[in-house]
């Protein structure tokens, strides 16, 4: 008799360059790791997120940023985002502004908004998010980090 297979965690990460390919190079690597993990009903939303995020980073940072997916427990991943501006948009916002956990303040979307309306898509796609500011350290770096959880939808 054997005992069950247990899949070790693994995590990977991306850094990326300031450079307006970087969301779609991050997008295509997602499907490869989404695929080496046997999760592609995952694909379409966890394309969706890295999308927002990586873009959002691309946006409103001034330099290089990384994206981390990790195995996040069984058919779900957690995509992280760090860039070096520290404002955490509001979407992510909690109360005090330092940043959240689960739970999102709604930013005020109207259709004739033309900014913000790709990070709100985060709160009906994720089935949590958070983001935190980061103090700079020795290396001066700081900035933030925005991350979401998506898993299979059970049917």
């Amino acid at each position: 008799m054997h005992a069950p297979t247990v899949s070790p965690p693994w995590t990977y990460t991306l850094q990326l360059p300031h450079d307006p390919r970087s969301p779609g190079v991050a997008r295509s690597v997602l499907r490869v790791v989404l695929r080496a993990h046997g999760m592609t009903a995952l694909g379409d939303t966890a394309e969706l997120l890295v999308s927002e995020l990586t873009t959002n980073a691309y946006q409103h940072s001034w330099g290089a940023y990384s994206l981390r997916m990790c195995g996040a427990g069984h058919r779900r991943i957690r995509l992280s985002v760090w860039d070096s501006n520290p404002e955490i948009p509001p979407p992510f916002r909690g109360p005090g502004d330092g940043g959240s956990s689960g739970v999102c303040v709604p930013a005020q979307q109207t259709t004739l908004t033309e900014r913000g309306r790709g990070l709100a898509l985060v709160q009906m796609c994720a089935e949590s998010w958070g983001g935190r500011a980061l103090p700079a350290g020795p290396t001066g770096e700081g900035g933030k980090l925005l991350w979401v959880v998506c898993g299979e939808k059970p049917e």
